[in-house]
């Protein structure tokens, strides 16, 4: 066996629990992590039931559960009277967990360096060739397998692939940590044209996502810092229970979403893509993190199939591209149904606080396709 049976390009959630999963079935891998040290970019998380699944085979769940906050229910709300339209229990609970990212990143790292599986930090790659990529020093490192789990501007997406650039979604977002007191419910506030999340990360934080619709903006990612009282402005006629949330920003993070069409192939015969740089969604379903976890263990339990790779990656594109394609389109509708206006946005209440009232269940149960699908079922 080489010295290294993988490469794999980024180490955040997506890179990381590619590295475990493949080590699992008995391969070797290697992270190269541009930042000179681990540091997810974003604030909180919800890891739903699909993701936990893929944690449990890993043998993390607990662990994930007790850095986190279990989550309780999700309860849709009124942005402009405060007003709770329902309450819908999340399914399964305990295996519903809100977290911190740096914390479930800090439960990955520290699984790797349990199984000794190395790790560098400080080493951007500037280019990817079949079964090699090349550090922005110069160096040629090869593999049998590459792996790009290197986020929307991903080196190997961009040389695997030839495509359009992503498209405005017409909307931007600002994220936060928020010392609050906050129960173990996701809200989300709606209002015509925007909408905010809010839930508890434990240890008194609170996470806040922001979106307000706009018409243009320039740049896609998450590093850009903004005013909080630029947050507090667009949305500066919400009722009082939001409005003293965002009194307590202190600092936020201001980006615009964009939607790149989920591609037809995601791999070469050595080469290919997870999470986010093979299928970036809008962050209105939850599910960024879920399904790079979900990726990470299909790829590994084909590799890990023996035979011939390419056939591998085939069958692991083949099985992941129809359910992603079907989340990113509901994660599409949810952009929608968050900031509706005028007669819509009134029917839509009414319909909300109906199911709350006769049949609470039903509301995530929609979703049953996608929080209760366990990839780790099949082995």
């Amino acid at each position: 066996m080489a010295t290294t049976d993988a490469l794999i390009v980024g180490g955040g959630i997506a890179g990381l629990a590619s590295a475990l999963t493949l080590h699992r079935r008995g391969l070797r891998p290697l992270v190269l992590e541009r930042a000179p040290a681990l540091a997810e970019i974003g604030a909180g998380l919800q890891v739903t039931p699909n993701g936990m699944a893929v944690l449990r085979g890993l043998g993390l769940d607990a662990l994930v559960a007790r850095r986190g906050v279990p989550a309780e229910a999700v309860e849709p709300h009124d942005a402009l009277t405060g007003r709770r339209l329902a309450r819908f229990p999340v399914p399964s609970p305990g295996r519903w967990v809100f977290i911190r990212r740096t914390a479930l990143l800090d439960v990955l790292a520290r699984a790797m360096d349990e199984a000794g599986l190395p790790l560098r930090t400080g080493t951007p790659v500037d280019s990817s060739v079949p079964g090699a990529v090349v550090t922005a020093g110069g160096e040629r490192l090869a593999a049998p397998l590459v792996v790009g789990a290197d986020g929307i501007r991903s080196v190997l997406r961009a040389g695997l692939l030839t495509e359009a650039g992503p498209t405005f979604a017409g909307q931007v977002a600002w994220r936060a940590l928020v010392r609050a007191p906050h129960d173990p419910v996701a809200r989300i506030w709606m209002a015509p044209g925007r909408h905010v999340v809010t839930y508890p990360l434990g240890e008194g934080w609170t996470n806040l996502v922001a979106v307000r619709e706009e018409r243009g903006w320039a740049e896609e990612g998450w590093h850009l810092r903004d005013s909080p009282d630029a947050l507090r402005a667009a949305f500066a006629d919400v009722a009082p229970p939001l409005a003293a949330i965002l009194a307590r920003v202190e600092e936020t993070g201001r980006w615009g979403l964009f939607r790149r069409p989920v591609p037809l192939r995601w791999h070469d015969a050595t080469r290919v893509l997870v999470g986010d740089a093979a299928h970036p969604t809008l962050p209105f379903l939850a599910q960024g993190a879920n399904l790079a976890l979900e990726d990470a263990w299909v790829l590994a339990r084909e590799v890990g199939r023996g035979g011939r790779l390419d056939e591998a990656l085939a069958r692991y594109q083949a099985q992941r591209r129809p359910r992603v394609v079907r989340a990113v389109a509901a994660a599409d509708a949810n952009a929608r149904n968050y900031h509706l206006r005028g007669l819509s946005r009134r029917a839509a209440a009414l319909a909300l606080t109906a199911v709350g009232l006769v049949a609470p269940a039903a509301f995530l149960r929609r979703y049953a396709w996608l929080h209760g699908h366990d990839v780790t079922a099949a082995g």
